[in-house]
């Protein structure tokens, strides 16, 4: 299960070393994560990171499978971490040492910044591929954060991005050594630190309005 700790200025969210998919447990620790991160005095910023070959694999179709009655709730409680990401009122980044897949490449894009591994490990958006379609929410996230042109590109073809090929599309803003994604995201959480309060989180409410109004919409978050 997720947990979190802090380094000096820096809160790092570790997901876990499985596919850290997203069960509904699962989800309920990242939010409490988050609940001590925006009660913390500033400055502060948040690192999320993983360990092993996976920074997140995504929703959890296993469970989905035997919880179908429970699905539209399911999609709005990965709708509302995906916009408490993206509203947070601490500058974020994303340590992406691993595969990171689906929902899993959704919650990187709600971070404000995100590192990469470059040598191994892949970012996609394979919901072309496995035959299920982007809820308008998650449309909406995905086209705030990238160009359109790798937006088109990441939605329509499920294309695999290695570290290198995510930095060169600006998908992440870095791609590192293994040894240094971590550091690397820490280093850049804590130079923005002193940022963290109420007029960043309003700066971030209104810059993406338009994609938290849908992830925050619970009347119909299959559309």
């Amino acid at each position: 299960m997720p947990t979190l700790d802090r380094q000096n200025d820096v809160f790092i969210l570790d997901l876990g070393d499985g596919e850290n998919r997203f069960h509904p447990d699962w989800i309920a620790s990242v939010n409490a994560a988050l609940d001590e991160v925006e009660k913390a005095p500033n400055p502060s910023a948040l690192v999320t990171a993983a360990t092993g070959k996976f920074f997140s694999n995504g929703l959890d179709l296993a469970w989905l499978g035997v919880n179908g009655d429970q699905y539209d709730a399911y999609v709005i409680s990965v709708h509302d971490l995906f916009a408490r990401f993206l509203a947070l009122p601490v500058v974020t980044v994303a340590a992406l040492q691993g595969h990171t897949f689906a929902a899993g490449a959704m919650l990187s894009l709600a971070h404000d910044f995100r590192v990469m591994r470059a040598d191994r490990g892949f970012w996609c958006l394979p919901e072309a591929d496995i035959g299920i379609p982007f809820t308008r929410a998650m449309s909406a996230l995905i086209q705030a954060r990238l160009s359109p042109a790798t937006a088109h590109e990441s939605m329509v073809t499920a294309r695999r991005y290695s570290g290198t090929e995510a930095a060169s599309a600006a998908i992440v803003d870095k791609a590192v050594g293994e040894d240094e994604v971590r550091s690397t995201a820490i280093e850049i959480a804590a130079a923005q630190a002193g940022k963290a309060g109420s007029v960043l989180g309003t700066i971030k409410a209104r810059m993406y309005a338009p994609a938290l109004d849908l992830l925050r919409d619970t009347n119909n978050p299959l559309a």
